[in-house]
């Protein structure tokens, strides 16, 4: 016999136990015509054995244990006897051999008999503890979400307070009762370390190999509210997985479970709060998934709630200083979320995950980090730029940029492409526009999709332009998202760039010859490829079913861009009656609150916490503003005038808040400082009028500045308006100031009567800040 599997306490329970006495119980209720006989067949043998010992058919019942508690209890008293065959009957007849003692240290059957020296009753529950298998049941009366797992096996273990690279040791664990514990050895009664498994916050697993003294394992960290690390190492990936369901299930309220069904990174639970209540933290479950941030509040008429990392457009550390505590802030479209942990390891343990899982972490256009529409940003910031310092310069694809900064650039993107600035007076523009093209060159993925290259080039087969069209678009149908996304940001681009060649001499031919080797990535160029590039740039607008209002407001961007030369040049100026101007400069990425700082940084003003300041824009002669979103692009806005009649008389002013200070003062609806992102409805404040909606990303058009009048002005409607306050004609005003209805757009705005005033408007007071956009 294998010395290592049968050992002296096996053999000692086999002649223990013996045939006859297991008989006595498997067999007791055997009719005669089931006994086996001499001659019986193999399939007559198989099913004899299935009805004996898996069917039970045959086993002695016993008398007054009916239920599953009663056969518990009574295993608990058996086991400290040395009755083994009475423990086999119970255990047989459904007792669980995990069953809870009521004693926290002697918390199992096992245990028991541990205390008691009953070696063959441990020989037996150890053959007989049902490895693998979970079962759960309230531990704190039946509105408890605790549940209790079972399971164990060696594992390696260590337990630390700060992260580094452990020295782990092979333990025995054991999950039950909902305490993990750790021994020496199986065969030990008293657990080297103990945790209670409600007391973990996070759990982060390591998908691959990490090396340690004792081997290659698959670790397992659990994070606790004590800011305590306990790292768990199995050998195989299947037995780490086994851990993970069986201790997330120990936490986790069963009302989240669907998070624990998915394979994660990590796993936890934190305080949160999101933009539409900015005011309370809740505390929620988050999974990790990749680039996949889920979460869910935890009730059950909520939907789980899903951030994609890779598209935050600002991930930053706060810190609240009146609650003292660090923060996580994300950003993604139209959502802002904040975390923060149960203590400093578990915030920094969520932090630098979800950091990594947001950054650029590979060579493929889906590791990159993305735009809210899903086009990789260095691909959008190198575009923007272009757009804006390059529509009109002669041969702007074909001018060689410098090899050194070129790459230092692209490395920059790589490293943090949501925080690379391009300026004008920093970059040069043959340098982004050779970032753009070695970027989709390097790509793991070419942007047409190596494997369709034979497809795209047969489509010239066709002579008919239309039949050439319907199959390109089914060619960019057949992409990844993400392919479609840039390829249709890039042709829009290249598109554009070409309408200008009158200017840049960059006709749709020469794009497609510069263009047509980074697409497909191939050494060198054929006609075939430049023909389908050229294809592809001069039927951009059927190819995406661009609708006629795009079109027009590309051809109107250009035409501002092209006649506004100086549009880079921004002036500053103390207020609007001095005249004295200093030079700053608009990149395509900067952003409203980057504007605010650099205009008060030139200034040398001192910014007081309870007065923010920020970007307005002003627009039809200062008749109307609005506060811009912090994160809000100026140059983006700044290219919005070019549907206006008169662009010039559009401008933007950095000032004082004060409006925010009011509502912060309880004025109004609450507005935290510094976020100008004022809340939709209508405000009367001061005699401050506001309109009713949001207009243009959370911002809010406002006039441009409180009016003293002896009356209200009374309006019967609301103001209907799809976006920036455009007037095709001046307001005719012949009676009083009341209104019959909602103000249309559509023609000059008309009132029954002239406005009655008591006095002249006085203005609030001079604009400290001004910046002003000359045509």
């Amino acid at each position: 016999m294998d010395s290592s599997i049968w050992t002296n306490e096996l053999v000692e329970l086999f002649l223990e136990v013996g045939n006859a006495n297991a008989n006595s119980f498997w067999a007791a209720n055997l009719p005669a015509e089931d006994e086996l006989f001499a001659g019986a067949s193999a399939e007559q043998r198989a099913t004899y054995v299935r009805r004996k010992y898996r069917e039970r058919k045959y086993r002695r019942v016993l008398e007054g244990l009916d239920e599953p508690e009663q056969l518990n209890q009574a295993l608990c008293v058996a086991v400290v006897t040395p009755d083994v065959l009475q423990t086999m009957a119970l255990v047989f007849s459904g007792a669980d051999v995990m069953c809870a003692t009521g004693d926290p240290t002697f918390s199992t059957p096992y245990r028991l008999a541990q205390r008691s020296g009953q070696r063959l009753q441990m020989e037996f529950l150890h053959h007989n503890k049902l490895t693998g298998t979970t079962t759960f049941f309230p531990l704190f009366g039946s509105d408890s979400s605790i549940r209790r797992s079972f399971i164990n096996c060696p594992l390696f273990v260590c337990l630390f307070v700060c992260l580094f690279v452990p020295d782990m040791s092979r333990r025995w664990c054991t999950l039950e009762a909902g305490f993990l514990s750790y021994y020496e050895s199986e065969r030990n009664l008293t657990a080297i370390g103990r945790v209670d498994v409600t007391e973990v916050v996070s759990v982060a697993v390591s998908n691959t190999e990490t090396m340690t003294v004792a081997g290659a394992v698959f670790t397992v960290e659990l994070y606790l509210q004590t800011e305590r690390v306990l790292v768990f190492g199995a050998e195989t990936q299947e037995t780490q997985h086994d851990w993970i369901q069986a201790l997330t299930k120990c936490f986790v309220p069963s009302n989240v479970e669907r998070l624990v069904q998915k394979d994660s990174d990590l796993i936890g639970r934190l305080c949160y709060k999101e933009g539409h209540d900015l005011y309370h933290w809740k505390l929620g479950w988050f999974m990790l998934d990749g680039s996949t941030l889920h979460y869910s509040p935890g009730d059950q008429e909520d939907q789980d709630q899903v951030l994609q990392l890779k598209q935050l457009q600002e991930l930053s550390k706060r810190t609240i200083m009146n609650e003292k505590i660090q923060v996580l802030l994300m950003v993604e479209g139209r959502r802002t979320v904040y975390i923060h942990g149960f203590n400093r390891m578990d915030f920094a343990l969520w932090r630098s995950a979800i950091t990594l899982a947001a950054g650029t972490d590979g060579r493929a256009l889906g590791d990159q980090q993305l735009t809210k529409n899903g086009v990789p940003i260095v691909v959008d910031s190198c575009i923007a730029f272009v757009t804006q310092y390059g529509l009109c310069v002669d041969g702007v694809y074909q001018r060689p940029g410098d090899p050194a900064r070129v790459s230092a650039l692209l490395d920059q993107f790589t490293r943090d492409a949501r925080n690379v600035k391009l300026r004008e007076k920093e970059r040069h523009l043959e340098d982004v526009t050779d970032t753009l093209k070695n970027f989709l060159s390097q790509t793991e993925d070419a942007l047409l999709a190596k494997e369709l290259y034979p497809y795209w080039v047969s489509a010239l087969d066709e002579k008919d332009q239309s039949q050439r069209v319907k199959k390109y678009r089914t060619f960019i149908h057949s992409l990844p998202k993400i392919n479609q996304s840039t390829l249709e940001a890039l042709l829009q681009h290249l598109y554009r760039i070409q309408q200008c060649s009158h200017l840049n001499h960059s006709p749709a031919h020469k794009l497609a010859s510069v263009f047509s080797s980074c697409l497909f990535q191939t050494q060198g160029q054929t006609p075939q490829e430049v023909s389908v590039i050229h294809d592809l740039i001069s039927n951009y607008i059927s190819l995406f079913s661009v609708n006629e209002d795009q079109v027009q407001q590309m051809e109107r961007e250009n035409s501002f861009i092209t006649r506004w030369n100086d549009k880079k040049d921004t002036t500053v100026s103390p207020n609007a009656d001095a005249r004295t101007h200093w030079p700053a400069q608009v990149s395509p990425s900067m952003k409203a609150a980057e504007l605010a700082e650099t205009a008060l940084g030139m200034k040398n003003v001192t910014v007081n916490a309870e007065e923010p300041w920020t970007t307005f824009e002003v627009i039809e002669n200062g008749e109307l503003e609005r506060p811009l979103h912090h994160s809000e692009r100026v140059l983006e806005q700044v290219l919005e005038w070019s549907s206006l009649d008169h662009p010039g008389s559009a401008f933007l002013i950095v000032k004082k808040f004060t409006s925010a200070k009011r509502v912060c003062d309880g004025k109004g609806t609450k507005v935290q400082q510094g976020c100008p992102g004022v809340q939709s409805g209508p405000w009367v404040q001061s005699g401050l009028w506001v309109q009713s909606g949001p207009w243009v990303q959370s911002g809010l058009w406002v006039q441009s500045g409180p009016w003293v009048q002896s009356g209200p002005w009374v309006q019967s409607g609301p103001w209907v308006q799809s976006g920036l306050w455009v007037q095709s004609g001046p307001w005719v005003q012949s009676g009083p100031g009341v209104q019959s209805g909602p103000w249309v757009q559509s023609g000059p705005w008309v009132q029954s009567g002239p406005w009655v005033q008591s006095g002249p408007w006085v203005e609030s007071g001079p604009w400290d800040e001004f910046i002003k956009h000359r045509h």
